[in-house]
């Protein structure tokens, strides 16, 4: 698309307030604290055992159903967001099988993740949470209880299911899994490098191989394969999908600083679950447009014309 192109793209199509320049400084800062993080979480845990990859199937599928209790009690429990009946059926239809490797396979890099604790992958299907409230609680209005035709909520859905990995982790889920927290960390390498990728292609600086070379230095572990298909899919995907490779990052960010700005507005009244129940309602939305709901500040990059309500 180049540049121009790109920036003009988010802004005026996605209402993502970020320009191509800006979303790389954010891609390489998450990219170096991804990697700082992880060093950090490894030193103090560098005298418990390594996470083993899980290679029973009765134990995977064990592990695989517990995470779901455990998931779903934790955010029951810490007051994290409502949870509902139907929310369970919605994690469990996703949990996939068990597949056998040899020693010293590497799997596909979000199996490498799960296959050593299920728990962390639990947070980011917080993807199949939305479809199924859309499915059983839809939103009154009906523009925004019918999917789009074209994904421009993908920074609202994926960077809720990439920004509650972390919040969780913060927020104590993963306490009693301290090994667990640095594959949080891979998690977001992988995406902040691959996000990286994705805009020097974009911007016509990088051909393919030379996106998929960064992509593979820069995610930990040496498990993402440069000669798979996860990693050149990925970024078919983000040249055919402009702006979903930094979505995952881009749009965390926007509901970090939408958690902020709510909690400053709703003041003594704010609540966590507050926030994210208030944040759900709203429905699959732009965060802008989300933001603008809840707080009543209308993001400067959309212009000041008085005469548009969000109601």
């Amino acid at each position: 698309m180049g540049r121009d192109n790109y920036t003009w793209y988010m802004h005026n199509v996605h209402l993502v307030p970020y320009s191509w320049e800006e979303q790389l400084t954010l891609m390489q800062r998450e990219l170096a604290r991804a990697h700082s993080s992880m060093r950090l979480a490894e030193h103090r845990n560098r005298r418990l055992p390594q996470l083993e990859r899980i290679d029973d199937e009765a134990e995977y599928e064990r592990r695989l159903n517990h995470s779901v209790d455990e998931y779903l009690d934790f955010i029951d429990e810490e007051e994290i967001h409502y949870v509902r009946e139907w929310m369970d059926q919605a994690l469990r239809e996703k949990l996939g099988g068990f597949t056998a490797a040899e020693p010293g396979e590497v799997r596909n890099f979000f199996q490498e993740v799960q296959y050593r604790n299920p728990l962390v992958m639990r947070t980011h299907m917080h993807h199949w949470l939305e479809l199924a409230r859309m499915r059983e609680n839809p939103h009154p209005s009906p523009i925004r209880a019918t999917p789009s035709l074209y994904n421009i909520f993908d920074h609202r859905s994926e960077g809720l299911a990439t920004g509650v990995e972390e919040m969780m982790m913060h927020a104590g889920l993963f306490d009693d899994h301290p090994r667990a927290q640095e594959l949080v960390w891979i998690m977001l390498a992988q995406r902040a490098a691959r996000a990286i990728s994705g805009l020097m292609l974009h911007a016509n600086e990088w051909d393919m191989q030379q996106a998929i070379d960064h992509a593979v230095k820069w995610t930990p572990r040496g498990w993402l394969v440069g000669a798979g298909d996860l990693v050149r899919g990925e970024q078919h995907l983000y040249l055919q999908q402009p702006g979903y490779g930094t979505s995952y990052i881009s749009g965390k960010i926007q509901i970090e600083d939408l958690l902020g700005a709510y909690a400053m507005h709703r003041g003594d009244e704010y609540t966590l679950a507050g926030f994210f129940n208030d944040f759900f309602d709203v429905g699959v939305i732009p965060i802008s447009l989300v933001g603008w709901e809840l707080t009543g500040e209308r993001p400067a990059f959309l212009g000041a014309d008085d005469a548009l309500h969000t109601h």
